[in-house]
């Protein structure tokens, strides 16, 4: 049963009430780029705001749905603060990550919305959970096989995801962060 003060349903309504403020800001000529984190990050919040805010509806809905399978299992077993933090640190590094590699390509675009930050989640759900201990448990892999296994996990979720304009370097870095997360349980309370 979940519970009555929902992380999940937080970060529902603060992406909903992000995204209203997005179109106002629209209104006065601020849009969408006061919320995007893009390089130089001249705007500092956007470390912040980028995990939040959507291109579009459709992108909002789709990060929503995500979020709603995914998190609402997670919810039940980490605090709202640990829930929170998680999501916001993972999305700012995958944003971050995106921003860097598209500067080092010199093809730097804008970062905007939390599908990094809820691909984690899902890596989380994926490495965290005793069903994946126990099937990892049964076939001896060294540390570097794991990483290796980590990685092509990442990259298949990450190509699963694909489409255009779809920041794919946050989503595989989001998913690993989720996949490594998962291992050390940093949300497990118990």
């Amino acid at each position: 049963m979940r519970r009555p003060n929902s992380p999940t349903i937080d970060l529902l309504i603060l992406f909903g009430v992000v995204y209203l403020f997005q179109q106002l800001g629209g209104v006065f000529g601020l849009g969408t780029a006061w919320f995007a984190l893009a390089a130089p990050v001249a705007r500092p919040w956007t470390l912040v705001t980028n995990v939040y805010a959507h291109a579009s509806l459709g992108h909002l809905l789709a990060n929503a749905i995500a979020l709603g399978i995914v998190g609402i299992a997670l919810e039940q077993f980490t605090t709202r603060a640990r829930f929170h933090g998680f999501v916001l640190v993972t999305g700012v590094l995958a944003a971050l990550t995106q921003l860097l590699v598209g500067i080092l390509l010199a093809t730097p675009v804008a970062v905007l919305g939390a599908s990094g930050a809820i691909l984690a989640l899902y890596g989380y759900v994926l490495a965290g959970n005793p069903i994946a201990g126990g099937l990892l448990g049964l076939v001896e892999l060294s540390r570097r096989a794991k990483v290796v296994l980590i990685v092509g996990i990442a990259l298949v979720m990450t190509i699963v995801t694909a489409g255009p304009g779809v920041a794919l370097v946050a989503h595989f870095t989001g998913f690993c962060l989720g996949l490594v997360a998962g291992r050390l349980r940093v949300l497990r309370v118990r």
